[in-house]
């Protein structure tokens, strides 16, 4: 009976870890991003403000939109891990050593990746990143 908590355990651990992971990559993709658009930011200001190229912001989109959907795709990952854990930590059922599953497929249907992409926390990011830039080429362009 002990080695069933033993191995619940160990079950659970193994589920933190991959949240852990996914919490550390979905932080370091919004590193990138803000320094991103930082040195976007710094590569246009080096330059004579009078021949700054407009363009140059709006390239800057595509990778703001690809680090939000990466993002995405973590934060999608760490809550279809957690709604593992919860079911992991619930089970009635003891755990063996042979049935350590890590498979979210189940979730899928209830976690969609589509409602992620505008979770608040990616769009208090993501929307006013991009809006900063379109608004900086408009100036640029239109001034």
């Amino acid at each position: 009976m002990a080695e069933d908590g033993e191995d619940r355990r160990a079950h659970l651990e193994m589920i933190q870890g991959v949240i852990g992971r996914m919490s550390t990559n979905s932080f370091s993709v919004k590193s990138w991003a803000v320094g991103l658009v930082a040195g976007v930011f710094a590569l246009a200001a080096s330059k004579d403000a009078t021949t700054v190229n407009p363009s140059l912001f709006v390239v800057a989109l595509v990778p703001i939109l690809a680090f939000w959907g990466l993002d995405a795709y973590y934060l999608w990952q760490e809550k279809l891990f957690r709604a593992l854990y919860d079911d992991a930590r619930r089970s009635a059922v003891p755990a063996s050593a042979g049935d350590f599953s890590m498979s979210t497929e189940a979730y899928t249907k209830k976690i969609l990746f589509r409602r992620v992409v505008w979770a608040g926390v990616l769009r208090a990011l993501y929307l006013p990143l991009a809006a900063l830039v379109v608004a900086l080429a408009l100036v640029l362009h239109l001034g």
